[in-house]
């Protein structure tokens, strides 16, 4: 439940459309609402703004449908990721509202009607670090920040950064994405004003140990401005840019 909802049952027992026990019904609900297997948190986003966000990976697709219907209930635009097109397909037929996207492995529900404000700027150092970008573009994008994207600028070829700097400087947050070494945060972390949000990603060889050598690179940057989320972690980065994005001026 949102503030907007909240609003809306008041209004509806002002105006005798519903009665006091209904009222206490949808309020029962509140602060969450124990399925057993989870505990829905109801209250997330009168309490922090931003909806709860269903990740996939490890539930049952039973699991997954139940936690679904309970939030999407509640007039909610909804996230969901580490999703595979099985659970799409499966929800899909409760809700046809929802879109999928392949390369993030994310299922969205967007229920606002607010413009996307802002600029959050999603950077990759390269094609295979896209999937990880792209969760970082679906999670701000819920969070209703508006996103650009800019892909395959790694350091290994500098001046395809360098042409978009302009936009740099234009943006709010911005998210930098990096496998292999992971330079990229700080190189685009020296040529920003705003927070750089560094995402290690396990795009590598050998000694690049699974996203270990780009998260200690980007732990040890020298641009101040860079932040560091954990390896693969596009969600985090999103969902933080999301925050510094949406702050009032």
């Amino acid at each position: 439940m949102n503030i907007k909802t909240l609003e809306q049952l008041l209004d509806k027992f002002k105006k005798n459309k519903i009665c006091k026990d209904e009222v206490i019904d949808s309020l029962k609900k509140l602060p969450f609402e124990d399925l057993d297997f989870a505990k829905i948190d109801h209250h997330r986003s009168l309490r922090t703004g931003y909806p709860e966000v269903i990740f996939c990976q490890g539930k049952t697709n039973e699991h997954i449908k139940e936690i679904y219907l309970s939030l999407a209930n509640n007039n909610k635009s909804l996230l969901l990721t580490r999703a595979n097109s099985d659970t799409f397909d499966l929800l899909y037929k409760i809700d046809n509202r929802i879109k999928y996207n392949e390369l993030s492995r994310t299922i969205s529900l967007d229920v606002s009607k607010n413009k996307k404000k802002g600029l959050i700027l999603i950077i990759s150092a390269g094609t295979a670090d896209i999937p990880i970008a792209e969760e970082a573009a679906e999670t701000a994008n819920i969070c209703g920040a508006y996103t650009e994207k800019i892909y395959d600028v790694g350091v290994a070829g500098i001046h395809r950064l360098t042409a978009y700097f302009e936009k740099i400087q234009e943006a709010r947050a911005i998210i930098a994405v990096a496998g292999m070494e992971g330079a990229l945060a700080s190189v685009v972390g020296g040529m920003a004003k705003c927070p750089v949000i560094a995402v290690p990603t396990s795009v590598g060889y050998g000694a690049h140990l699974n996203g270990i050598a780009p998260l200690l690179t980007m732990l040890n940057s020298c641009s101040s401005n860079v932040t560091v989320v954990n390896i693969d972690n596009g969600f985090g980065a999103g969902f933080n840019a999301s925050l510094i994005n949406n702050r009032d001026n």
